[in-house]
């Protein structure tokens, strides 16, 4: 009898609730707000114990992450310290051979910063022009780069502002090295994305994936600046793709190695590989 009463009792006071919710807003929300204060610090007591398990749990993963990433950083730090030493002994090595060789060393790069203010670039040509002339150091045939690697060259030099001409352009040739087997090749443009490897040896083996350096040959730039990487390999064609992106460039530096190797001549007839370095 109890239940039932206790039952029937409920229903009344939710029917005497909902009645009174549509008579008197004000009076519900007075007595709502009551008795959410009334159970709040009950609320409180009783999620503290839930809050503190997923703070636990989450001290936890993150104690697994820490330990995981920590291990990670011992096996790089190990890594890195066999790198050091066997750099250490190479460096090591080298200056023994140079002192046993009277090795003279290449003359100390100066660097010319400019800006891009312009982009000559087309269907025909891949060239930009540059905010740094004759005035602040360049001088036609030195390379421009950036911090992923070769731009092109200075093709033009005015007092203030001077045209690189982009290793995709139709008249740019760079002596380059394929990085892993030292095999020489001539980095050719086409206007297109990717210029492709030309005048290979007989026999030479390259591979998708192969980085391409500049091999300074000739005198026309400096050695070991990296150009890109070989992107596809088909028959008659090797292209290669840059590490800088012709279409984002801002800021370029223009190396002085002092060297002389770029001739005066124009483009070679049609642009084709048998041609000149320019």
């Amino acid at each position: 009898m109890a239940q039932r009463f206790t039952y029937v009792a409920l229903v009344l006071a939710s029917f005497t609730l909902l009645i009174l919710s549509k008579a008197d807003t004000a009076l519900v929300d007075g007595l709502r707000a009551k008795v959410v204060d009334a159970f709040a610090p009950i609320l409180e007591v009783v999620t503290r114990p839930i809050d503190a398990g997923q703070q636990a749990i989450a001290t936890v993963h993150e104690m697994a992450r820490l330990h995981e990433e920590n291990e990670r950083l011992r096996e790089e730090n190990a890594r890195l310290r066999r790198w050091q030493v066997a750099a250490r002994a190479l460096e090591a090595e080298n200056a023994s051979l140079r002192e046993l060789l009277d090795y003279v060393p290449a003359p100390r790069a100066r660097a010319i910063s400019g800006r891009v203010i312009g982009d000559q670039g087309g269907a025909f040509a891949h060239s930009v022009i540059l905010n740094a002339g004759a005035r602040d150091g360049v001088r036609k045939g030195q390379a421009a780069v950036t911090g992923d690697g070769l731009v092109g060259r200075v093709a033009e030099v005015g007092r203030l502002s001077s045209r690189l001409l982009l290793i995709t352009d139709l008249n740019s040739r760079v002596p380059v090295l394929v990085e892993t087997t030292r095999t020489r090749a001539i980095l050719a443009g086409d206007n297109r994305e990717r210029p492709q490897l030309m005048r290979l040896p007989n026999g030479a083996t390259v591979s998708s994936g192969d980085r391409i350096v500049t091999s300074g040959h000739a005198g026309a730039l400096p050695p070991g600046i990296p150009v890109g990487i070989v992107g596809a390999v088909t028959d008659g064609r090797i292209e290669v793709q840059p590490f800088v992106d012709r279409h984002r460039l801002e800021y370029v530096q223009v190396i002085d190695m002092g060297l002389t190797g770029i001739l005066d001549s124009g483009p070679p007839a049609g642009g084709g590989p048998g041609g000149r370095l320019r």
